[in-house]
């Protein structure tokens, strides 16, 4: 699946499009500023709106994978792979640490889940978790910022350069 001498990082940005007042979601371009060349970036997003799409082919350094998941199965075998799954609060993050995979769940300042709780980075229910949640209402800039730090840190990757635009 690539040069395993890199981090493997598993991307989910966008839960069900179905939802129309989804606050747990961002765009691909949100996460953008995560991906540089220390890294192996998979996208496992299943679902993937028409600008995502496009952002997706423009990208090469991005694998888009999720188009190829038909059930839990093949989620549970691509994120086996990862280093770590960097997701918002979707099935993919409940996979990742259900199989005590390393798993970044980005959360939405006033979170719809009770899972989460409040004033936590860890999880009760999930011991490989990291909850990384918004100081404020839709600013997922903040979040990026600090996964990105977190990656850099966990990785020690460098920390110049940003990614392919």
């Amino acid at each position: 699946m690539g040069d395993k001498t890199k981090p493997r990082v598993g991307l989910v940005w966008s839960g069900s499009m179905l939802l129309k007042s989804d606050k747990r979601s961002m765009t691909l371009a949100d996460v953008l500023p995560l991906v540089r060349d220390w890294g192996e970036w998979i996208s496992l997003q299943k679902e993937v709106d028409e600008s995502s799409a496009a952002l997706l082919a423009s990208r090469p350094d991005i694998r888009h994978l999720g188009g190829q998941l038909k059930d839990f199965a093949d989620t549970a075998a691509l994120v086996d792979l990862m280093d770590v799954v960097v997701t918002v609060d979707t099935s993919v993050a409940h996979v990742a640490g259900a199989m005590g995979k390393p798993v970044w769940i980005l959360l939405p300042f006033n979170s719809h889940d009770w899972r989460w709780m409040l004033d936590r980075e860890d999880s009760v229910w999930y011991p490989t978790a990291r909850l990384f949640r918004q100081s404020a209402n839709r600013d997922w800039a903040s979040v990026i910022n600090r996964v990105n730090e977190e990656l850099i840190r966990h990785f020690d990757a460098p920390n110049i350069g940003e990614g392919v635009d």
